[in-house]
């Protein structure tokens, strides 16, 4: 299998799964994802880890597949990398990125477009699209700028910079980076900690900070508003509040 899936509780982890190729995208693994997002929206899973095996987190579409004819290469876009990109950053649950290894193009477009990430301190970060005359896609373009602001992103994308671990802590890109041997242990620990939070709100807030860039501040606080009634009207909004007056830990399950 070119993705596997594992269950752990209520975490999912989605491991690319072609180390001999750096998980390079190819047509299977693009299906296998699809399948893997579809059953990563079921309410059982309340957070998802998205990683890849062997050295590689991945390195973007398999050469080897890249369309010969430029027409295709959006119709590639359009039918494979957009709407998995959608349906993963659709996820009404936290989704955390653990780059085990250089995330290069696509594969880097797809750690960005996850809601948290940390990073094996062996990991790379490679924008690599301007490297062989391309722009950047798979939600790049949107997701970067985002993170680090315009300038700084058009000034990385075009200068294809290798970024270390470390170097990509530094500019926000990772919020944590950790030894190798130490990073499926620590991103089960993180998802399992995010799987026990009250998932409904996290979903929520996702929908609002999504929403905010573009929106006036009377926009975003009429938003505010609208999600924190449906938060209000939430069974973990009452657990939360009844924990408190308890003294006790809460125990939320995502309504």
């Amino acid at each position: 299998m070119e993705l596997e899936l594992t269950h752990t509780g209520a975490v999912l982890t989605l491991t690319l799964n072609r180390p001999e190729v750096l998980n390079a995208f190819n047509t299977a693994m693009h299906e296998q994802l699809a399948a893997a997002l579809v059953e990563a929206a079921d309410p059982s899973v309340r957070a998802v880890v998205v990683t890849g095996a062997g050295r590689g987190f991945c390195v973007g579409q398999d050469v080897s597949e890249f369309p010969r004819e430029p027409e295709l290469v959006g119709e590639l876009l359009r039918r494979r990398y957009n709407p998995n990109l959608l349906a993963l950053c659709s996820l009404e649950k936290p989704v955390l990125a653990a780059v085990n290894g250089v995330a290069a193009g696509a594969g880097l477009a797809l750690a960005l477009a996850c809601d948290i990430r940390i990073a094996a301190d062996s990991a790379s970060l490679v924008p690599a699209f301007i490297g062989i005359g391309l722009v950047p896609d798979s939600g790049l373009s949107y997701t970067l700028p985002r993170l680090i602001g315009a300038d700084a992103a058009l000034a990385w994308l075009i200068s294809g910079e290798k970024l270390s671990a470390s170097d990509a802590r530094d500019r926000g890109l990772v919020s944590a980076v950790v030894a190798a041997d130490a990073l499926a242990g620590e991103a089960a620990s993180l998802a399992a900690d995010l799987a026990s939070r009250p998932t409904r709100a996290i979903a929520l807030t996702k929908r609002l900070i999504d929403g905010a860039t573009g929106a006036t501040l009377r926009q975003q606080l009429e938003r505010e508003a609208i999600e924190q009634t449906a938060a209000a009207a939430g069974e973990d909004f009452s657990e939360g509040v009844a924990a408190f007056l308890e003294k006790r830990a809460a125990r939320f399950t995502g309504r």
